[in-house]
Formats: C-alpha cells, structure tokens, sequence
C-alpha cells in the first residue's frame, strides 16, 4: 500500500532472508531509494529471492481474519430462545401421545435454524467477491526476462508489467511508462485517470497519487513498468477487505427484542407450570396428575406457532419488497428498516439519474438555455469542438452509449444542434490525444478536417481559461480575453455553482499551415481561444423529492455521502430537500481533523450534512459514530470502497445495476433500480411488518388466558370442577386454528399515518406492557370470562354440581365431552374476535374496513372448518376427546366474536378521545 509523500509505511509484514525484513518503505521516495528499501532493481527480481519472498510475506491474496468453525455455529442455532421453546414444546407434545404434532415442531426447528445459519454464512462472501478482484496470473521481470507467474506468487521488489486491459494485482509504483487507469473499484469515480512515472506532489487520498497503482484497479490504456511495494492484505484492497470483517455482525431490533422476550415467556412458562405442582398437590391432586396438569400449563404459555409466524411474515415482506426493487438479504432486515433514523446516501447515480445533461450554454456575450431553439452559430462551433474531444460512444440504432456520462452528455449537445460527431468519424481525423488528466482536469485532441489541423480541449474552467489567450466574439472574430471578461465569467461560474450545476470550458486553436501537430501537452494547451462555457446537470431522479419529503415527515435525517466537490453536492441535494433547512457541507480534510468526539458532537445535531470527498474510512466512521449515538443506520453504495460501511450499517443498501459484486455481497439489501426511492418505500413496509408482528403477537398472547385459566380454576378447585381443557385440545389451538388468522395479519394493509410517526427507539420492544394489557387483561380476560361462562352453563344445565363425577362411565360423562368442546371452540371464536380487534392498533377497525385483509377472511374460513372436523368427525373427536354440539350449544358462542372486539373497538375508542374529554 502506498502512502502520501514523506510518510513510512511498512512494506509487507516482514522481509525475506538477507532482505529490508521489518524494513519501513516510502512508496513515494526517490526511485533509487525506492529499489534500495525493497532490495531490487529495475530488472526484477531473481527467482529464487522471490521464492525466499513468497515464504515471508505469503500469498498475494485477500484471507479472512478468522475461520469460520460452522459445526459450531450451526449448533449455536439450536441454542437460541425460541428454538429452546419449540423443543420444549415438541417434547411436552410427544409426551402428550401426539407424535405427529411433536415432528412438526421439529421441522420448524430444523428449517428456522437452517435458514438462519445460511443468512450468517452469506454474510461473510463480501471478502469472496473482493478476491474477485484480482487476476489469475501476472507479467513480471524475473532473473532478467518476461514471465507470466500466477498473481498470488507476486512478492514485493517484483517488476510488474501493467498493459492494456490488465487488472492490477498489487500495489505498486511506475518505473517508466504512462497507463490510464480506471479507480472506480476503490474510488467509485468513474472518470479514468492517468498514471506515469513524474512523480506529483499529493495532499489528499493516496489514491490520487500521480505514481501509483493499486490493486483491484484495471489499466484501461498505454504501458508501464512498476515496482511491487505491497501484496495481499496490505494493499489498499487488502485494507479494504479487513474493514470489511471488523466486528461481528449486530443483531437487528427485532432479532434483540424476540430473543429477549422468549426468554421472558419461558421462564413465566417454566415458573408456573412448576409453581402449579405444590399447589395442586395441596389442592387434593395426586403427584402424577399434578405432574401432567404443570405440562399442560407450560403448553398453554408456550406460543409454538410465534417462530414459523414471525419467519413467514418476514419472509412475505421480502417478497414484496423484491416486487417494488429491493432484494433483501436477511430476514430480519425488513424490520430494522421500519426502525431507521437516519440514510446516508450516495448522490450520484441514487439521488440523481446518473445522466448528465447540457442546460446552459454560455457564449461571450450571451447565455443560452440548451433545451430551447439555438441561431448562434457560436453554439455549434462549440459543440462540435466539444464533442470531438471525447472518447465515450454515442448511442447507436442497436448499442447503448457507453463512457462517461459528461461525454455523453457533449455528443447528445452535438446531435441536438445538429452537428453530430460520429464516433468513427472522430476517430479517423484523430492526429493526437492527451487524455484526460485527474490534476490538470482537463483533455485535449488535435483533429484534422479537411487538411486543417485543429487543438480542442474541454475540462474544467479554473484549469482551462489560464491557457487561454483569446475568446470569440459574438460576430465570430477572436478578440483577447481580458481581465473585466476573466471577472465576469468567475461571477458566472460562482452562480452555476450554487445551482448545483457541473460547467466546463471549450476551448480550441487552428494551427497554421505546415505547423506539425503538438506532441506535448504544454504545446497543444496554449494560446487557446475560448469558445465558451456548457453547464450540465445530473437530474434528481423522478419521485426522490417526494421520497424525502416522506422520509422527513416520517422522522428520519438524511446525510449525503458523496466523492463529489461539496458546493455541487449540496445544491443537488437541496435541491431533492436534503438540508434545505440549516445543511453544512464537511469536506473530507475537515473530517479527517475531527476527533471522534467532535464527529458525534457534529453527528448528534439535527442538521443534514453534505460529506464530500468521503474515502472508505470516513463513511465507515460516520456509520459507527451514528450507531454509537444510538441511530439505526441505512447505509448505500455501491463500490468496493463502500463495502465496510455497507457491512458495518444497520442496513447496508447496494445498487444493483451499478453497484460491484463486492457491494451487493457486503449489504443487507440490493436496489434493483439504484432509486433512493425505493428505500423510502422499504422503510415503509419495514414499519408495517413490525406492526405486524406486534398485531399477531397480540392475537396469540390474548388466547393464553382462556387456556391458563381453565387450569388455574380446576387446580384452586381441588378438582372439584372437572378441567375444561386438555392438552391436545390446547395444541389444537396453538398449532392448528392459530396458525393462519396469525400469518393472515402478517400481511395486514398499513394503518393510516404510519409514515407520519417519528422512528421508533432502539430499545422499543416489540412485546410492550402496553400490548401485554392489552392482550392478556382485555381480549384474553374477556374471552376467559366467556370462555369459562359457555363450559358451566353447559355442565350445571346437565345437572352437574361441583364435585361430581364426570369420567368415563359415569351419567355426565358425555355432558362433560360437550362442555370441554364448547371451551375449545368458544376459545376459538374469541380468536376470530381478537384477529378483527388486533387488525388495528388505535384506529377502528371501520377506518380501514372490514373486507381489507382477504387473507384473514380465508385463514378464519379454514379455523372454522379445522374447528368443525375436531368436533365432529368420529376420529379426531377420539383424539381430541370431543363431542358434537348442538345447534343451541352453538349459539352459545356464536355471539363470542363480537363481544371480544367490541369490547376492544369501545377501550381503543375511549383512547382515541382520552385527550378531547379532557380539553375545557
């Protein structure tokens, strides 16, 4: 890895027999000193020096920071709470001679615990697709002559050879020659630079030193001859891959709050069913009915069906997401997007279309809008010289444009004003080129039409005007440029600035008869005249001001996190209503000075903060300190140099049109579209799934009472009153009947203003005392209190008095059948009243409608006809311990429904106008 000038770094992690071992080079130094560090010379290394090397440093190649020991974490699956909690409930069913029900539950343990370790072992493919990066074999210098050698053999003091279309496998410095490189793996800038070995003093990122090479990069063009200086994990591709697999991966808010409330439910399951044994003996019951009557309340307190549910709920929103163009990766990932306080976004290519576009046309004399009808032939000189200097491809009948959208944007300019420059027309009357160049910022070609030779050069102004000499005139004359026309385009410049607006200067020069073409830069860019200036914009994409707007509306800041120059950043993104209101522009040196204690200072106000040239460190580090402040944190990229943060992020978003393999592998979720939009609406169905969850985690905590009661009652009794409930009729309930209202409301439409609440905190569970009461005192007492009403009036109308005999044999034998099905099935029409009470949380239930959810319509059609088939089909009422009912005990119950949601629907009317009774 290089570094900038008059810094040490290491040259690998040791050195090799007779070698600079634990040596500190300077990548930037003199080159003599360079090859006397690394112990080498322009004409390589010897074979077996490199040999010795190879056994020192290691493999040229990305490594893991750790080895993943999967048996163990595999193992670790069935460790986790709600794991324990179905074993538990798979043994009691076994326990209760219902082994069908027990191998079920174990499938549902298999498959949870399954699906999870696969999540896990993807997330670690980032450092995978990294490795992807870099080449299979290399061009060296050894013992004096060409060799091609595998890539992972390279060694530091190696000569590499780097040629057109080769992807550069090591950090290195140039010898001789010049390459275009393209950096955009690790920069995400798609502009090419070039390299060559004039060495240029750096202040900024080591990437933007004029000498170097970095692995991971590809040589788009030209020839160089490079030392080696650093292979491996210590390259800045390397460095990449270790940020990348710093610290384990969080568990989501949902993950936390699940795993910390079925703790919570066990223990209580474990507490009572225990607590129940001495109580029960004291209460005149034998040991071993205690012991079955204690299974049969940890049944009842276990929710077997909350796993599968939460699973299948999730998974539903990830199949819905995928239909409005977010792919998510992790389950649980849909949830912690509901919980999202802050996005950092990227601008270029997510905020905007990524599609530049010429709006303005600056003339001496003149501004002219480039969407409107042009007559200066000013303008077509200037177009056409500007298409001319340009390499990228123009769109043609049957291939799509391909270059730099700048370019892109020049050549449609040209078409526009009908002066079209061909890419093979171009080409042919080519006669020299000096590409573009990342310090000079600026590109200039010498062309030849109709025997005339011409300079043309475009880039930006600050680097383009000091060359020039002359401007033309509005009649088309060249006439100096002086110092009152110099001030008024830097006034013009200033005011394309603040409009978010990207300008660059076209300029060009006619040789004279005879005169050769330049073969210089410094000859070609000199006594230029200005032809004008072409400000273009990259628009905001369609619906990403609406998305901020909602995202604003809904609580949650939104930072930029942009390679861009900050003043056009920031008009872009006020411009979409990114700090609209207060916004600061932090450019990275700034950044860099910062301590972490001022960066949380910075990070913990409210305003929206523009960081331009961010590098990988920098966005890694606003990620932390936002997660330290307690924000979750959605995190988008979509290069190599983003994949730390996008793993480091509550949620990393990559883009999956533009994105790197490396991207899409290190995030949570891939954006088909690349639209900041799309995260916008994920978050909303995030907040909708956790409302989901909490709505059927509602709907299976309120049965638990009218199954808990029924035992608390026979036990205090003494067995006086018979038991209303059996355990297979309670797993009939938990793992038949429940199973499909509960999935039903996993799918529940969004209660109206969901996006108008403010991010919920981190530590917000999603089991509450608030859902608790609600669940366990109102829907589960009303429903117990009916429940219990239905089996007594049923015994005492038989003529049952307490403490008669019921058993097999005797005379209300069969009256004690009916009455144990009437708590069963008035337990399940409670259920149906509690899944129409839990569809909303403070809303009637009017406002949404009762027809909304077909799902659920068809999840209680199924309930009634499972209901049904365990009362009266002969051998489930074997099983179950069933009888049938008459149509007049059904209509005992039938009114169950209503009474359990209205009684609901009249508490959350109450709450709703709590605040206006209380107004004068």
């Amino acid at each position: 890895m290089a570094a900038p000038k008059g810094r040490a770094v290491s040259a690998g992690g040791g050195g090799p027999p007779g070698g600079p071992a634990g040596a500190e080079v300077n990548a930037r130094e003199p080159l003599a000193e360079l090859f006397r560090d690394l112990r080498t010379s322009p004409h390589g290394l010897a074979g077996r020096e490199a040999a010795r090397r190879l056994v020192v440093y290691g493999p040229n190649g990305l490594t893991r920071r750790t080895v993943r020991r999967w048996p163990a974490e595999l193992l670790a699956q069935f460790t986790q709470p709600l794991a324990i909690l179905l074993a538990v409930a798979a043994v009691l069913a076994w326990a209760g001679g219902a082994p069908a029900l027990a191998i079920a539950v174990v499938a549902v343990i298999l498959l949870n615990a399954g699906f999870a370790f696969v999540q896990e072992m993807q997330a670690e493919r980032a450092v995978d697709a990294l490795a992807a990066f870099l080449p299979a074999t290399a061009t060296v210098v050894r013992d004096g002559a060409h060799a091609e050698i595998p890539a992972r053999d390279l060694v530091p003091g190696d000569v590499l050879i780097v040629a057109e279309g080769d992807r550069v496998c090591a950090d290195a410095r140039i010898i001789d020659g010049d390459v275009t490189v393209d950096l955009s793996a690790l920069t995400g800038e798609s502009m090419p630079v070039i390299r060559s070995a004039e060495p240029a003093e750096v202040t900024g990122s080591v990437l933007d030193a004029h000498d170097l090479v970095f692995s991971g990069t590809t040589c788009t063009g030209g020839e160089a001859h490079t030392v080696v200086t650093r292979t491996g994990m210590l390259t800045e591709l390397g460095r990449i891959a270790a940020l990348s697999q710093r610290g384990p991966t969080q568990r989501s808010p949902l993950e936390t709050q699940v795993r910390r409330a079925t703790w919570i439910i066990a223990v209580v399951a474990v507490v009572v069913g225990v607590a129940f044994l001495p109580i029960g003996v004291w209460a005149g019951l034998g040991w071993s009915a205690a012991i079955g009557f204690s299974i049969g309340l940890i049944v009842a307190n276990v929710p077997e069906g909350l796993l599968p549910i939460i699973t299948l709920a999730l998974a539903a929103g990830v199949r819905e997401l995928a239909r409005k163009g977010a792919v998510v990766k992790r389950l649980s990932a849909v949830e912690t997007l509901g919980s999202t306080t802050v996005i950092c976004t990227d601008k270029t290519g997510t905020l905007t279309e990524n599609r530049m576009t010429v709006t303005r046309i600056w003339l001496p004399g003149s501004e002219l809008d480039a969407g409107a009808p042009i007559d200066d032939p000013r303008a077509g000189v200037l177009a056409a010289a500007a298409a001319s200097c340009t390499t990228a491809q123009s769109p043609t009948g049957t291939q799509p444009g391909s270059g730099d959208p700048t370019e892109l944007a020049l050549l449609r300019l040209a078409a526009n004003l009908d002066m079209a420059v061909t890419p093979a027309a171009r080409d042919a009357g080519r006669r020299a080129v000096f590409h573009f160049d990342g310090h000079l910022k600026r590109m200039s070609v010498v062309d030849e039409t109709a025997g005339i030779l011409a300079v043309r050069t475009k880039g930006a102004p600050e680097t383009v005007l000091p060359c020039c000499t002359h401007l033309l005139d509005p009649d088309g004359n060249r006439r100096p440029l002086d110092d009152a026309t110099r001030l008024e385009l830097q006034h013009r410049l200033d005011r394309y600035a603040a409009g978010g607006l990207r300008v660059l200067a076209v300029a060009q020069r006619t040789l004279d008869a005879g005169e050769p073409a330049p073969a210089r830069r410094d000859d070609a860019d000199a006594r230029l005249t200005l032809l004008g200036l072409a400000a273009m914009v990259d628009p905001a994409r369609p619906g990403v001001a609406e998305a901020v707007a909602s995202a604003h509306q809904a609580g949650i800041r939104i930072h930029v996190i942009t390679g861009d120059y900050g003043p056009t950043a920031a008009a872009i993104a006020h411009q979409v209503g990114v700090g609209r209101d207060g916004g600061r522009i932090v450019a990275g040196e700034e950044l860099d000075r910062l301590s972490d204690a001022g960066l949380d200072e910075l990070l913990a106000g409210h305003d929206e903060i523009v960081f331009a040239r961010a590098s990988p460190e920098a966005k890694l580090r606003i990620c932390e300190a936002l997660r330290a402040g307690g924000q979750i944190v959605a995190m988008t990229g979509d290069g190599v140099n983003d994949a730390p943060a996008l793993r480091h992020a509550d949620i990393g978003v990559a883009m999956g049109r533009s994105g790197t393999d490396v991207a899409r592998e290190a995030a949570t979720m891939v954006l088909t579209d690349d639209n900041f939009a799309t995260i916008v609406v994920a978050v909303d169905a995030g907040r909708r799934v956790f409302d989901n969850v909490r709505k059927f985690v509602l709907y299976i905590f309120a049965h638990a009472v009218p199954e808990v009661v029924p035992f608390l009652i026979f036990a205090l009794s003494g067995g006086a009153i018979p038991l209303p409930l059996t355990v297979l009729q309670i797993l009939a309930i938990d793992l038949g009947t429940e199973t499909l209202p509960a999935l039903a409301l996993g799918r529940e439409p969004a209660e109206p203003g969901l996006m108008n609440r403010p991010p919920r905190p981190r530590t917000t569970g999603v089991i509450d005392r608030t859902l608790l009461l609600r669940a366990w005192l109102l829907l589960g007492g009303v429903s117990a209190v009916l429940v219990m009403g239905g089996y007594l009036y049923t015994l005492v109308r038989a003529g049952w008095h307490p403490g008669d005999p019921t058993g097999p044999g005797s005379d209300l034998h069969h009256a004690y059948l009916q009455a144990t099905t009437i708590t069963f099935a008035g337990i399940v029409a409670c259920q149906i009243g509690t899944a129409f009470a839990a569809r909303t949380d403070r809303a009637s239930l009017f406002t949404i409608g009762l027809f909304t959810n077909p799902l659920l319509l068809w999840g209680i059609l199924f309930e009634l006809v499972f209901t049904a088939a365990v009362i009266y089909a002969p051998p489930l009422q074997h099983i179950f311990g069933t009888a049938s009912l008459s149509w007049t005990q059904l209509a005992i119950i039938t009114p169950f429904p209503i009474i359990v949601w209205g009684a609901d629907e009249l508490a959350r009317w109450v709450i709703r106008h709590r605040p206006a009774a209380g107004s004068p």
